[in-house]
């Protein structure tokens, strides 16, 4: 039988860790073959569909792929700028492919509250990275959490600039 400090320490993964750790996977593995991330997701879409042996791709790891893709240089651009006496190039890869996963979350990901997106972005680096990690991560991402309202109504008011003109 388990005992209290087992109870604690145990932590239900939910659907949208298990994505947000199969986005991780996916972009630390495109970054590592050197392809565009949407690209390998397209594979293994494709590849789960053929192959029954392969669990298929969770909708919100979809989205969380395609959306670091396609806005990957303002993503990596806002780690860039809060990185003290690093770049982002010398991180390991498995923490550039969390903070991404992370930041995207906090500029454009509505339905997730900001504390949720660093606490997963740290959970994660406490399953894949190192010792270090998950309080440098909880770092970087508290000072991007202090802009993300910012960069969202930003986003918001693009849209809504956006719609008007297509509805003229």
């Amino acid at each position: 039988m388990a005992d209290q400090s087992d109870k604690k320490s145990f932590k239900k993964l939910g659907a949208r860790h298990k994505a947000r750790r199969r986005a991780v996977d996916l972009l630390f593995e495109a970054e590592a073959r050197d392809i565009d991330p949407a690209d390998l997701l397209s594979e293994r879409v494709s590849l789960a569909v053929s192959e029954e042996s392969v669990a298929p791709v969770n909708p919100y790891t979809r989205v969380l792929v395609e959306g670091v893709a396609d806005d990957l240089d303002r993503v990596d651009g806002t780690i860039e700028s809060y990185l003290q006496d690093w770049t982002l190039g010398r991180l390991p890869a498995v923490d550039r492919a969390i903070l991404r996963v992370a930041v995207w979350e906090l500029f454009h990901a509505n339905d997730v509250p900001p504390v949720v997106a660093v606490d997963e972005a740290v959970e994660l680096a406490k399953e894949l990275s190192t010792d270090d990690s998950p309080s440098f991560i909880n770092g970087v991402l508290g000072q991007v959490v202090q802009v993300a309202p910012q960069v969202r109504a930003a986003a918001a008011a693009t849209r809504a600039t956006v719609v008007a003109d297509d509805e003229k």
